[in-house]
């Protein structure tokens, strides 16, 4: 009979725990960065709105290279704790993140491409590295640009609103799982942090 339980003590591994950890810091940091400029007005408005472009830019890279890293280097299993309906939570919660990961600066960036002030204030990453614009939505006629900027800031409000329910839920389930359920979860991407079953 094995002393701990099948998957006790297994972690992800450091290039998966510092992509999800730099993801995490730079989608909170652009979440406080909207606050304040939702509470700007005229020119005060385009620095912070800037950075938040090229954050939003560096969180779709970077997930991108996260999900890459993830076929490449599966993650460890859930402990066998984790059953039933946990698991289908888990599951679903991770889709949704990477759905709000990817989708959040797609719309971001399709968003500031269907408008006018793309041509005064283009996307340069951290005013330095030129970003493209997406020239389809560029070229539009002002009508059709005006109704597509409309729904993708819809969208991008909405992905908004997902994302902070998305971390109320995640960042609730780790606390459960680190001090009253006292299992492998939280330890798998907590370099610092020991399996409660090692």
């Amino acid at each position: 009979m094995p002393r701990n339980p099948p998957n006790a003590g297994a972690k992800y591994n450091a290039v998966a725990m510092s992509l999800h950890w730099l993801i995490a810091a730079l989608i909170v940091t652009n979440i406080l960065i909207a606050w304040y400029f939702n509470t700007l007005n005229g020119p005060t408005k385009v620095p912070p709105i800037q950075l938040h472009k090229s954050i939003g830019i560096t969180v779709l890279i970077l997930s991108v290279a996260r999900l890459a890293w993830r076929f490449i280097s599966p993650p460890p299993p859930l402990p066998a704790s984790v059953t039933g309906w946990q698991r289908a939570a888990a599951h679903v919660t991770y889709v949704l993140f990477y759905v709000i990961m990817l989708g959040l600066p797609l719309s971001g960036w399709a968003m500031v491409s269907a408008s006018q002030l793309i041509k005064v204030y283009p996307i340069t990453l951290y005013g330095v590295i030129p970003w493209p614009t997406l020239e389809p939505l560029a070229q539009l006629p002002h009508d059709q640009m005006k109704s597509a900027h409309k729904a993708l800031l819809l969208t991008h409000g909405l992905l908004g609103k997902l994302t902070y329910g998305l971390i109320v839920l995640h960042v609730g389930a780790a606390l459960r799982h680190l001090i009253l359920l006292r299992d492998d979860v939280v330890a798998r991407m907590v370099p610092f942090l020991r399996s409660p079953s090692t």
